[in-house]
């Protein structure tokens, strides 16, 4: 099984690239799952205009996420929280990529987690991110991955603390588990 995981920050040093890249090193380590990890810097796009696309048709890099969303049997992203919600970056980077010709959200696995500074670890805004992936037909697991005081989350390798990396891996397998019967 094939999972693509990617932070939804294009912030250089972004704490949920950090937690996608945490999240890859431990399914990277099971059998049988192979981890694309992505930069959301990979795939820069304009904001989504109508006018646009019908003059321009869709921007490289929302085909190059497309691309890598399709080539995937599962999806996780690490999402930040704006202001309460989803990030505007992401938000539209999903309206581009629907717009592709296959809807690669449709009928995939999606697993959202967040990082924040704060004390709710971005899940009042994944509970916002879930809603477009939803729409667009993403079997998004019920169990969200909220990361609190992300700041001060990680270690050299891995997690400060050994809780917070079992938790995850946790998720991550039980998610996986999720995933390999959808593919099935």
């Amino acid at each position: 099984m094939k999972v693509f995981i990617f932070g939804a920050a294009l912030r250089k040093d972004s704490l949920n690239q950090e937690l996608a890249r945490q999240a890859a090193r431990i399914l990277g380590e099971v059998s049988g799952i192979s981890v694309d990890l992505a930069a959301f810097s990979e795939f820069p796009m304009p904001v989504y205009d109508g006018d646009l696309e019908e003059s321009s048709g869709m921007p490289e890099g929302a085909e190059k996420l497309a691309a890598r969303i399709a080539a995937a049997d599962a999806i996780v992203i690490s999402a930040p929280e704006y202001n309460g919600s989803i990030s505007g970056a992401l938000k539209n980077a999903i309206d581009w990529v629907s717009r592709s010709d296959n809807n690669p959200f449709d009928g995939r696995p999606l697993l959202l987690m967040g990082a924040s500074p704060g004390a709710l670890g971005a899940v009042r805004g994944l509970w916002h991110t879930r809603v477009p992936f939803e729409a667009m037909g993403s079997l998004v697991y019920p169990e969200l991955f909220g990361l609190p005081r992300a700041h001060q989350a990680f270690a050299d390798i891995g997690f400060a603390d050994a809780k917070t990396e079992s938790r995850l891996k946790e998720l991550l397998q039980d998610f996986s588990k999720f995933a390999l019967k959808l593919k099935n």
